[in-house]
């Protein structure tokens, strides 16, 4: 929707959160008022016990599941560099349907532990990453496709279902959204343009129509006419909600940086994890931003600039060079220099 570019600072990170767990969420939700099979108090007790023991079980597995797998990514080896990316597939296999047996959530369990292992070091990190996010994309693809098949665009037209939807859509959007999200993001202490953008920016995909199918599967009354009214609130917020994100963005003067491809790139092989490597990307209005790399006092007294990347090319160091926003640096420092260095390259008003 945004093109070549994305929202920078705190309120993209929070609308990718969100969206991550939101699924998890909503899927736990869904199968325990399925199960439950009608709603009165009993029920209702039902629904709350079940998807407190999917949360509470599946971000345990999650975060045990994570830390096992990074000692064991790196302590056991593999004879080839194209099966590491497989094991990390399976191993998500793995613990999905541990969460899953023990009435756990998969869906958290998996997407906690890539949580805990996004910022750790790993054997053949960069090459995992890219087999993953191109297998995402071909996921993401294939589910549209599956499930806008399952969409009857002659039901779509029933004025008991497009009515229903559209109203329910912008209800969601205009009310809902902004009373529940806003109060969950006042301890947050963002600005209004970043407030205003994720109250407006709670898309709906994917998910929604699963949720869908599984009230057509369990056989729920009347679960084709509530599929479409599912499907006319999904296709209200992207082609509204959606068409609609970029102009929000503009007018509410959100910072944004371009993603251009960067087809280049330069790798070192190691056989044993660097020690003392940082890799840090400059922040608007940190003490770094738009001074001399020599005038920087605040650093530690070890270290070491290797690399410098400014607008996708690789500069030369010099003394003189000044650093601005988004400009990249690898940095060699003991471990001691680490938080201070971070506090020179990254630490901006907003943190």
């Amino acid at each position: 929707m945004l093109g070549q570019r994305e929202i920078a600072g705190r309120s993209g990170t929070i609308l990718e959160g969100e969206s991550g767990a939101n699924d998890p969420v909503g899927i736990a939700l869904m199968s325990s008022l399925i199960v439950a099979g009608h709603l009165n108090a009993g029920a209702f007790g039902h629904v709350a016990t079940q998807f407190l023991l999917q949360m509470v079980v599946g971000a345990v597995v999650g975060l045990v599941g994570g830390r096992t797998l990074l000692w064991f990514t790196r302590r056991v080896s593999l004879p080839g560099e194209g099966l590491y990316p497989i094991r990390t597939l399976a191993c998500a296999a793995l613990l999905y349907g541990a969460a899953t047996l023990a009435h756990g959530s998969g869906f958290l369990a998996v997407f906690v532990a890539g949580i805990v292992l996004g910022d750790e070091r790993a054997p053949y990190k960069r090459e995992i990453e890219r087999f993953h996010s191109a297998l995402a994309a071909i996921a993401e693809i294939v589910a549209f496709v599956l499930l806008g098949l399952t969409v009857d665009l002659d039901e779509l037209t029933h004025e008991n279902v497009w009515l229903p939807g559209l109203v329910l859509g912008i209800v969601v959007a205009c009310v809902i959204r902004p009373l529940f999200v806003g109060a969950c993001l006042i301890p947050a202490r963002l600005g209004r343009n970043e407030n205003a953008f994720i109250l407006f920016a709670g898309l709906k995909g994917a998910v929604p129509l699963l949720l869908g199918e599984l009230m057509l599967a369990a056989g729920v009354p009347e679960a084709r006419r509530l599929y479409g009214i599912v499907a006319v609130v999904v296709i209200f917020s992207v082609l509204v909600q959606g068409s609609l994100t970029p102009t929000v963005a503009h007018l509410l003067r959100l910072p944004m940086r371009p993603v251009e491809p960067e087809p280049w790139a330069i790798g070192v092989r190691l056989a044993d994890e660097p020690e003392g490597v940082h890799r840090y990307t400059i922040r608007a209005g940190a003490p770094a931003d738009g001074r001399a790399i020599a005038d920087l006092d605040e650093l530690p007294e070890q270290w070491w600039m290797n690399f410098l990347v400014r607008d996708g090319v690789l500069i030369q160091i010099r003394g003189t060079t000044t650093l601005h926003t988004g400009v990249e640096v690898l940095v060699l420092s003991d471990e001691d220099g680490a938080e201070q260095l971070r506090a020179v390259f990254e630490t901006g008003p907003s943190t």
